[in-house]
């Protein structure tokens, strides 16, 4: 069921961004229950009732292959509880293929203990407090959990992290918040991870 949710929210959220929708002005709303038996309105409580069915932030990137260098990470910085927490939370969170990405061997270095507060940096960079969904993203910017402003441009539909990530999937349902799929990790303004 978990997997069902997540696909059904990814295939609505790819819908609207080929539509070209306006993520500044315009809202999204919430599906209407797959069951017609029940005539009730889409509100905030079906909204809520789909998120807890998905399971929070870390068991829904757990349960998507694409996260798993995500989930290794998050693991190895000791940030499960922290995503598990009642937040709400929004994560822009990296893709296998971003940090594949990244310089050869710089992912196996991030994962060894001993550069455990670089990683938390790195992560909590991707992470900002609050439930912010696609209709609500505007330019300019986003305090992270982690201290340093994301700049966030937003451009025909497009949304762009400091100007080289992209956010290619949008209002991934969890029961603490909401995750974004970026196809390229950012880092913290000032962090140097040549020195690894």
């Amino acid at each position: 069921m978990k997997l069902r949710v997540v696909a059904i929210s990814l295939i609505a959220s790819l819908a609207l961004v080929a539509c070209g929708s306006d993520a500044k002005t315009e809202t999204i709303s919430t599906p209407a229950p797959t069951d017609t038996s029940a005539e009730a309105p889409v509100d905030s409580a079906v909204e809520t009732t789909m998120a807890a069915e998905a399971g929070d932030i870390v068991a829904v990137a757990a349960g998507n292959p694409d996260f798993s260098t995500l989930v290794a990470a998050v693991k190895a910085a000791g940030l499960v509880e922290t995503l598990q927490g009642a937040g709400p939370f929004t994560v822009f969170a990296p893709n296998n293929a971003a940090f594949e990405a990244l310089p050869a061997g710089l992912v196996d270095k991030l994962l060894l203990p001993e550069n455990k507060d670089t990683l938390v940096k790195i992560l909590t960079y991707h992470v900002v407090a609050g439930k912010v969904m696609a209709a609500d993203v505007a330019a300019g910017d986003v305090p992270s959990v982690e201290g340093s402003n994301i700049t966030v441009t937003v451009d025909a539909g497009t949304v762009t992290l400091n100007g080289s990530s992209k956010v290619i999937a949008t209002d991934v349902a969890a029961s603490n918040g909401v995750i974004h799929v970026i196809d390229a990790v950012i880092l913290p303004p000032g962090l140097d991870v040549s020195a690894l």
